[in-house]
């Protein structure tokens, strides 16, 4: 079938769908929901078969959904409805959530069934449930309708009366410092993570607070600031203290225009208001044990075996100057313990999205920033793939994109969970792109997909990737099941007998590899096309970092967004427009407003 993805933005979960549609044989076209986009004339022009919207924050219009099957994803179960599903759902700390596929009408999230799936829903933030558990959900859900559609004999279920919820407004997500718990601060906190965040007032300004950990250990007067750790604050309640990763600054009412204020780390934001403040380490594998005290840390290490596991976190998949200088320093203390394996990665959200855009967007030079931060990338990507007395592995548990999906391929294999969406390639942000990718992606798919993959600028799914040859291994489980799943299969690995040799022939496949072309020419050659473009004013990429970290609308839908993607078993029908290329990551999950 030919199938038009309608939403309001291509995010993580629209990017799975299409990914997954397009490995089924369908072929798919988006079209952006904005003010300067008429769906009706967009739905015309396809002349689709179906209409999916996997995220989408207004009504198809009338004359839409009553001449064509329109589905809609919402990220709740049957009789769930309102435009902030998810973030009551973290609010009211339920434990098993759903998604319901159902047929757009006059009234929202009203119409007949088509397709439901639940699933658990662990305690963790909004985004990560969101880009998790809830997005399998909703990818098995979605792929049910469609087989029924496609049968031309299914009837959807009418829904009998449903629970209408509101909008959660920030006066219903105010925290009280003086009374709230260290649980309630951080449900209300992980209900807000991504979007919109929490409203709150810190050092004499306005900011939205994003992300929200428990921390046993440390003390103070509630609502003060106690601590900080790698970009992160601590702020005391009643009971005990949260590290919050992320600060926005409010744009005051009444403030003229300007562009919109970027989320940034904590300690950044706050900037000269920051009083002084201890630097507190992270304990040794902090938050690891069962028994451990609660606290958080970007990145941790553990050893269970033969095997070493450095495992990272950061928020939205981004990493920083600092941030990759911080685990380039914790990978070079991990090659130095007595493991055969060394796992990076393995967390259950975002492996990482190579550099980041809002550090770079708010810096006083945003060229050098970029600079600073390809470099660090850069030796940090260098580290892994010299590594040559052991076995590394790259564990995604999570989404992938650009200099964070050449990370990836910098590991002698490349473990992926069955959910996740990869986008290897940078163009779309303006860049040629670094992290050796010249070596690394063409010495597993060959010159031929590579070119395609960085051209195409299309998101692939993880059973895709594996097919290309940029995966080695898909892991089919649970968001929550990823890490245990990991550290069996490493201890396993690093207790095989081959292992040695394994080692072994790698140091040799590099020696051969630096004897053709070392590493340092290829690393050159991008960062004399990246320099380029970072120090052009007039370079695209300005612009469009701009516009991707600060939010801003696009005035219509991208053409190479538009046009159809044919499915990879089937060929599109005839009157189906040729393959082009998709549209640019915005792996995010929605605010209230976005089910």
């Amino acid at each position: 079938m030919h199938i038009l993805l309608a939403a309001s933005a291509f995010n993580s979960l629209t990017q799975r769908v299409h990914a997954e549609l397009r490995d089924r044989g369908h072929s798919v076209a988006v079209e952006l929901a904005l003010p300067a986009v008429r769906l009706a004339e967009a739905v015309d022009r396809h002349r689709p078969d179906l209409v999916i919207a996997p995220m989408l924050k207004t009504p198809i219009p009338r004359e839409v959904w009553s001449a064509h099957t329109c589905l809609i994803v919402h990220p709740g179960p049957v009789g769930d409805r309102g435009p902030s599903a998810l973030d009551w759902a973290v609010t009211e700390e339920a434990t098993r959530w759903g998604v319901t596929v159902l047929q757009a009408c006059e009234e929202m999230d009203a119409g007949d069934v088509w397709a439901t799936a639940d699933c658990p829903l662990p305690a963790v933030g909004k985004s990560d449930a969101y880009r998790g558990e809830i997005a399998d959900a909703a990818l098995s859900a979605v792929l049910t309708a469609v087989d029924r559609f496609a049968s031309g004999t299914y009837v959807p279920e009418r829904q009998g009366s449903g629970r209408a919820r509101p909008y959660l407004r920030q006066e219903l997500r105010r925290i009280d410092w003086a009374k709230d718990s260290t649980r309630s601060v951080v449900r209300a906190l992980r209900a807000a993570d991504s979007r919109p965040g929490v409203l709150d007032e810190l050092l004499g300004g306005q900011w939205f607070l994003h992300g929200g950990h428990p921390e046993d250990r440390l003390r103070g007067e509630p609502g003060e600031l106690i601590a900080t750790r790698a970009g992160a604050v601590c702020r005391a309640t009643v009971d005990g203290a949260v590290w919050i990763p992320e600060l926005r600054a409010r744009r005051m009412p009444g403030e003229p225009g300007g562009p919109a204020p970027v989320k940034l780390p904590a300690t950044l934001a706050l900037g000269d208001r920051l009083p002084p403040l201890p630097e507190v380490p992270a304990p040794p594998c902090a938050g690891t044990a069962a028994d451990a005290p609660r606290t958080w840390s970007d990145i941790t290490y553990r050893e269970q075996g033969g095997a070493g596991f450095l495992t990272f976190s950061f928020p939205g998949g981004a990493m920083s100057t600092a941030q990759c200088r911080r685990l380039l320093a914790a990978y070079r203390e991990a090659r130095t313990r007595p493991v055969s394996v060394l796992v990076l990665g393995g967390g259950r959200d975002f492996f990482s999205n190579g550099i980041h855009l809002g550090v770079i967007e708010a810096a006083a030079d945003p060229a050098e920033e970029s600079w600073a931060n390809i470099n660090a990338m850069d030796d940090l990507v260098e580290a892994v793939l010299t590594t040559t007395d052991r076995f590394v592995v790259a564990a995604l548990g999570g989404n992938a994109a650009a200099g964070g999906a050449m990370l990836a391929l910098a590991a002698d294999e490349v473990w992926c969970r069955s959910g996740v969406v990869l986008n290897p390639h940078y163009r779309l942000m303006g860049l040629y792109g670094s992290e050796y990718w010249t070596y690394t992606l063409p010495r597993r798919t060959g010159t031929g997909v590579a070119e395609r993959l960085t051209t195409d600028a299309l998101p692939i799914s993880a059973e895709s990737a594996r097919r290309l040859g940029l995966v080695d291994r898909t892991i089919d489980c649970a968001p929550q099941e990823f890490a245990d799943e990991t550290s069996r299969l490493a201890v396993r690995v690093a207790d095989s007998p081959a292992i040695l040799s394994r080692i072994a022939g790698k140091k040799a496949r590099r020696d051969a590899d630096e004897s053709v072309r070392p590493l340092a020419a290829y690393r050159e050659a991008e960062l004399a096309r990246m320099r380029e473009t970072f120090f052009d004013p007039q370079a695209p990429y300005h612009a469009l970092r701009r516009a991707f970290v600060r939010k801003e609308p696009a005035d219509g839908t991208p053409p190479h967004l538009e046009r159809t993607v044919p499915g990879r078993r089937t060929a599109p029908l005839p009157s189906r427009r040729p393959p082009v290329t998709g549209p640019a990551v915005q792996d995010r999950a929605p605010g209230p407003a976005d089910c």
